[in-house]
């Protein structure tokens, strides 16, 4: 989709009166949908979800894309402190729930938001992986929050010709093979064509929950 169309799709839910905010993980490819935010809406707020186990250079990568583009970023946090998320031997709950530990820390300060705002705006795309693969552009979560996908039929070769076009940065860790990024205990340099290959690895999981409700 053309930028001007989503920003005509933007403008168009603002005049029926619907709130919206936008989600970003601040990885590799995130700049993509965030500079069509700065040039169409800038005044959508981006929530990182911000789980307190991210990379130091996904932080910074943040900081300098917020100041760059002059959008709002607004750090959402877990409800449940660290120190909560244990067991008995004091090992943090990544390293034996991962599910739940995802559950804390990402879907659940998320589904707050579902409750204050009408449209959510996230970059995910239907080449990601098998999955997502079965995304619509716009979905109904069952919050009633409708799921807005500008991105979901764009596949990593526009992605990168859009980096280039528009100078926009890269994350720092994508040189050192990085491909899919997120929290630092469970993302590892990629090994094959899926995106989201290295995302905790050796394990039957792709999805951290926020997007599994879509697709179906």
């Amino acid at each position: 989709m053309e930028i001007r169309a989503i920003g005509q799709k933007l403008a168009a839910y603002r005049r029926a009166g619907r709130k919206l905010f936008a989600t970003s993980s601040f990885q590799t490819q995130s700049a993509v949908l965030l500079h069509i935010l700065s040039q169409t809406d800038p005044s959508v707020p981006v929530y990182f979800i911000n789980t307190g186990f991210h990379f130091p250079e996904t932080i910074r990568y943040k900081d300098m894309l917020a100041e760059m583009l002059g959008i709002r970023v607004i750090d959402l946090l877990p409800h449940v402190p660290k120190v909560m998320q244990t067991n008995a031997a004091g090992n943090l709950m990544f390293t034996y729930d991962p599910d739940y530990c995802c559950y804390l820390n990402k879907v659940q300060p998320v589904q707050s938001l579902l409750e204050k705002y009408d449209v959510w705006v996230n970059g995910v795309r239907a080449d990601q992986n098998g999955h997502r693969s079965r995304f619509r552009e716009e979905e109904m979560t069952s919050c009633q929050t409708l799921r807005y996908h500008p991105l979901i039929g764009w596949t990593e070769g526009v992605i990168r010709e859009y980096i280039a076009l528009h100078k926009l940065p890269v994350h720092p860790l994508e040189e050192k093979g990085y491909r899919s990024i997120g929290c630092e205990p469970c993302t590892r340099p990629a090994n094959g064509s899926d995106l989201r290959d290295a995302r905790w690895p050796g394990m039957k999981k792709t999805e951290c929950g926020l997007h599994e409700e879509s697709g179906g």
